[in-house]
């Protein structure tokens, strides 16, 4: 599969530069002080400011999180790891390159690749494909300006109602950018160098937005080389006072070798190896994206209407224990309304969607032979549809406490058609065809007795319902569809947020009684043979999402040096309940306890240094039998740099200054000790990295 490279250093000298852009050298100089004045707090209709952003999320009844791009604008931000590592209750790990697991709640928990229960949106517009699949490379944390964290469903506010939530990845426009201008370069470990580029202009009603970012890495293991090549665009013009339409553009290309899983012995004490099958089999993933969306907005009488359009084109080439070659679009339209207005003399807040979205996926299927297509084995088409109708509202009965109250109706298809006439059970024709429905109901309590302290509790129903990957599976008959039950969850939680002086919390307490999980386990993960699927009858998800932040100092040397520390705590109690085979065991897959500690020191010349440890007391258990648990560990790393008045920033990521051997990921299976060879013999881990620096220069002018 032929990506082509793109001049990204060309383009961006160009943009920088061009006349039609910058209209002359004298209106440009004028223009930019203006936009880096714009750019601090600025927002428009379809895209408000940072601090609108955050008052948004805030707002929620229920377990929330947001991160501002200033937080990791001068590190080293090259996975969502490092985006969401400091967020209660994410876990998100990476197993090579840019592939991650990502679990909120125990979403997808099990699962040993791409994403499952959780749903991704940039701009709050949908990226992941219409059965619910997705992945995370097309996610560019150069090209952010802020980040949503709705946990459970407490995503409703955007239509989704999986056990996991939503997160919402918002890009920068003209008016939210750091600076109009920003060209960056990162190099570092493993043969590490990264470009990227920003340019953004306000002309009139009209504003542009342009971002690129080229990576280039040999990796830490053998076999792990990856080319990524990520491009976004936004442009936004108001068409008239109060109507705005805002048109995005992005292309993501990637190519990545895959290093594969190793033993247990190999991970701990040889982790730079690859697996010998991945090596044989040239296993990689080349996967092409482009991705074009649209939101008009409307200021109404009341409240404010987005209607939001999409379509995103992908293209897969995928040589693992066969060539995984696909190729597929998805579409859909999502108007939702948001407005407040009085009932009875009393405050009410409501939101009110529907989504329509649907998508077509050629699925085909040959041998591996080094890479390469070698005889075809499988040719089908999936495809998914979805409608949606969502509703919240928040009535405030006292001018303190608030009555959320909300509901999710949907209706999910999904039809497989195998077109046969292949090797094994793909020699026959088959079809099937599922469709999914419920209404998700959501009730709670907002109390917030201070402006920054909130208290809150709420109820919420989530359905998750089967992606092809779950519903095709490969098995001694072949690739078969396997008709499986939505997952079907009651959530309850309680919690609080806000700061009072130095301390500053956030603290969430919730339990899931989840029926028909969606379970998996890797039926041979040495082979990268891809995982099974199956209800379990009964589990629980429960758990702690913790965050505190103090400021230990606001002067500590009489200069206004400050020094913060800060500690994040997710616990983990996912379990089975009175399981036939597995009884009450621990699920396999993500380990008990996750915590996060940092100590930052500020300096007000510019200087930072910003110590932290990474820290799993206890590893997570290999298999659902729990007969194996990898070891815990604890990392030490180190964030340092200098912002100066100029517009310049410098900065150096050092991570695992110890060279601490780790497991940082699993394929589950079923029972370690029962599979060939033994535990021993199971090669199901991702080793982490490890000892590695990476540096970097910014310039925003």
């Amino acid at each position: 599969m032929f990506i082509p490279q793109l001049p990204w250093g060309v383009l961006a000298v160009a943009l920088i530069t061009s006349p039609a852009i910058a209209q002359g050298q004298e209106a440009a100089s004028a223009d930019l002080s203006e936009l880096s004045v714009q750019g601090a707090s600025a927002g428009s209709l379809t895209v408000p400011s940072v601090e609108q952003q955050r008052a948004a999320v805030n707002a929620t009844v229920g377990s929330v999180g947001f991160v501002d791009a200033k937080t990791f604008q001068n590190a080293y931000a090259n996975t969502l790891r490092d985006v969401l590592k400091d967020q209660p209750g994410v876990f998100v790990q990476q197993r090579y390159g840019q592939e991650l697991r990502l679990s909120v709640r125990g979403s997808g928990i099990s699962r040993g690749f791409h994403l499952r229960g959780l749903e991704l949106l940039q701009d709050g517009i949908p990226v992941n494909l219409a059965d619910g699949s997705g992945d995370f490379y097309q996610i560019d944390p150069l090209a952010l300006r802020s980040v949503e964290v709705y946990k459970g469903g407490n995503a409703l506010t955007f239509g989704a109602t999986t056990l996991g939530g939503a997160i919402n990845f918002v890009t920068p426009t003209a008016y939210t950018a750091f600076a109009p201008n920003i060209l960056r370069i990162e190099a570092g470990s493993f043969g590490t160098i990264r470009e990227n580029f920003q340019v953004s202009r306000i002309s009139g009603p009209a504003d542009l937005l342009i971002n690129g970012t080229l990576t280039n890495s040999d990796g830490y293991r053998a076999h792990e080389t990856q080319r990524t090549q990520n491009f976004n665009a936004n442009l936004g013009y108001q068409l008239a006072p109060g109507i705005e339409t805002r048109f995005y553009l992005g292309i993501y290309l990637t190519d990545q070798k895959l290093p594969g899983t190793l033993t247990l012995f190999n991970a701990l004490n040889n982790p730079t190896l690859a697996n010998p099958s991945a090596i044989t089999g040239n296993q990689s993933r080349k996967a092409g994206t482009e991705r074009i969306a649209n939101r008009t907005s409307f200021v109404l009488d009341v409240g404010k209407l987005d209607i939001d359009t999409w379509a995103i084109h992908k293209s897969l080439y995928h040589p693992i224990f066969q060539v995984i070659d696909q190729d597929g679009w998805t579409y859909g339209i999502a108007p939702r309304w948001a407005g407040t207005f009085d009932v009875a003399g009393f405050r009410n807040d409501t939101i009110l969607g529907l989504r329509a979205y649907a998508g077509q996926n050629s699925a085909l299927q040959f041998n591996n032979f080094a890479g390469q297509r070698n005889g075809q084995t499988l040719s089908a088409m999936q495809s998914a549809s979805n409608l949606e109708a969502y509703g919240e509202n928040r009535f405030w009965f006292l001018p303190d406490v608030a009555l959320m109250t909300g509901a999710k109706l949907f209706s999910s298809n999904r039809t497989y058609s195998n077109k046969g006439g292949f090797t094994g059970a793909s020699r026959l024709p088959s079809f099937a065809n599922e469709t999914y429905e419920g209404v998700n109901p959501k009730v709670g309590l907002l109390w917030q007795p201070l402006p920054d302290i909130q208290v809150f509790g709420d109820i919420t129903r989530s359905r998750d319902v089967p992606d092809f990957s779950d519903l095709t599976q490969t098995n001694t008959l072949g690739t078969t569809f396997v008709p499986l039950q939505a997952q079907r969850a009651w959530t309850y939680e309680a919690g609080t947020r806000g700061r009072i002086d130095r301390l500053a919390w956030d603290v969430t307490l919730y339990r899931s009684q989840i029926r028909d999980e969606l379970i998996n386990f890797s039926v041979n993960p040495g082979l990268s043979i891809p995982a099974a699927t199956f209800n379990a009858p009964r589990t629980v998800h429960q758990g702690v999402e913790a965050a505190l932040s103090l400021d230990v100092a606001r002067d500590l040397t009489g200069i206004r040096d400050t020094l913060t520390a800060s500690q994040i705590w997710t616990h983990n109690d996912f379990r089975f309940v009175a399981d036939p085979v597995f009884r009450n065991n621990q699920i396999a897959g993500i380990p008990k306890d996750v915590l996060r500690t940092v100590v930052t020191y500020t300096h007000p010349g510019g200087f930072y240094l910003s110590p932290s440890v990474d820290w799993v007391p206890r590893g997570a258990f290999a298999d659902h039998a729990n007969t194996l648990q990898v070891p815990g560990y604890a990392l030490f790393n180190i964030q340092t740099g200098i912002d100066f008045k100029n517009g310049v920033s410098l900065f150096l990521d050092a991570r695992n200054l110890t060279d601490e051997r780790t497991i940082s990921d699993i394929s589950v299976v079923t029972n370690a000790s029962a599979t060939v060879g033994g535990a021993a013999a199971l090669a199901a881990f991702y080793p982490g990295a490890g000892r590695s620096f990476f540096g970097g220069i910014r310039a925003s002018f």
